[in-house]
């Protein structure tokens, strides 16, 4: 059987209906395909590429799909080979990772492909708000995860490419305007770390009203309790929504019982790797239960039989 959609099949828009696929596969070839992927990733689009690897009946061998947010390019020639290909992508683009896969499809006619899809992100940025000792490992150890870093505050004296030799860049900026200059789209991650509460409001709160442009991917704020309260209330306040604010991370990070500014940082990546690639969070150990699944109950040492 074919690989049929499931809940998170890519939508399909109108223009990409069955009743308009042609019998000649119209898609783009190599160089297009490459041009309009960089075009969406310009645009902070995600881009999945859809290549027939091979086909039982010869017709679609290397056709091309390419499938964004608003529109689906190409065909494979069959309204049910069009909508498998449709759900590999969204699979493609909802494990977020580099490289890609192959899938295998199949009419019920038994018509059988092999489609490779290739997922396209926007450039995965960190930027740092706040360049204080947290900031100093965040910048670290997100280089090491392959984020462009970026390292923002309004003190000469901390911002600076000394403390932050890994990052890509190191600016000096004004509360006032703090996103100046910041090209905010879905692959960036904001973790505010200010030395002040009101410059993590005012930074969150500019994020926050952006309606109509991009949303950044990840929103954390370190805080207490206390003060992430008072600093939802007071959004809500100024007529930011509720699932607005419910996206937020704040109290950022996980709950590994994290106290030094490096296992902050740990507890903070970890959290945006469980964003990015799924995952429960909980211990391996716990979910595969090795122990109890796979080796021989022994009675205690010195039992009576």
């Amino acid at each position: 059987m074919a690989e049929l959609p499931g809940p998170d099949a890519a939508e399909v828009p109108e223009s990409h209906a069955a009743a308009d696929v042609p019998d000649d596969l119209a898609g783009p070839d190599a160089a297009a395909a490459a041009a309009r992927i960089l075009e969406s990733l310009r645009g902070s689009r995600g881009t999945v590429e859809l290549l027939v690897v091979s086909d039982s009946e010869g017709r679609a061998a290397g056709a091309r799909m390419l499938v964004r947010p608003d529109a689906v390019e190409g065909s494979l020639g069959d309204p049910e080979l069009d909508a498998a290909a449709l759900a590999a992508a969204s699979r493609e683009r909802l494990a977020r990772g580099h490289g890609g896969s192959l899938h295998n499809l199949q009419t019920p006619a038994g018509r059988r492909l092999q489609v490779y899809a290739e997922g396209h992100r926007p450039r995965q940025e960190l930027i740092v708000v706040g360049a204080g000792h947290i900031a100093q490992p965040l910048a670290t150890l997100g280089t090491l995860l392959d984020f462009e870093v970026t390292v923002l505050d309004d003190r000469p004296e901390f911002a600076t490419r000394e403390r932050f030799p890994e990052a890509a860049a190191v600016r000096t900026i004004d509360f006032a305007d703090p996103l100046s200059g910041i090209d905010v789209h879905a692959g960036c991650h904001f973790v505010l770390v200010t030395r002040g509460h009101k410059y993590d409001y005012e930074c969150l709160r500019r994020l926050l009203a952006r309606h109509g442009h991009a949303q950044p991917a990840y929103i954390g704020m370190i805080g207490s309790r206390r003060r992430v309260r008072a600093t939802f209330i007071q959004l809500e306040a100024e007529g930011i929504a509720h699932e607005v604010i419910a996206h937020v991370r704040a109290p950022v990070g996980l709950d590994i019982g994290a106290q030094t500014p490096a296992e902050i940082a740990i507890s903070v990546l970890g959290e945006m790797i469980l964003e990015r690639r799924g995952g429960t969070g909980a211990p391996l150990r716990t979910r595969e239960r090795i122990v109890e699944r796979f080796l021989a109950k022994k009675p205690p040492t010195g039992s009576v039989k």
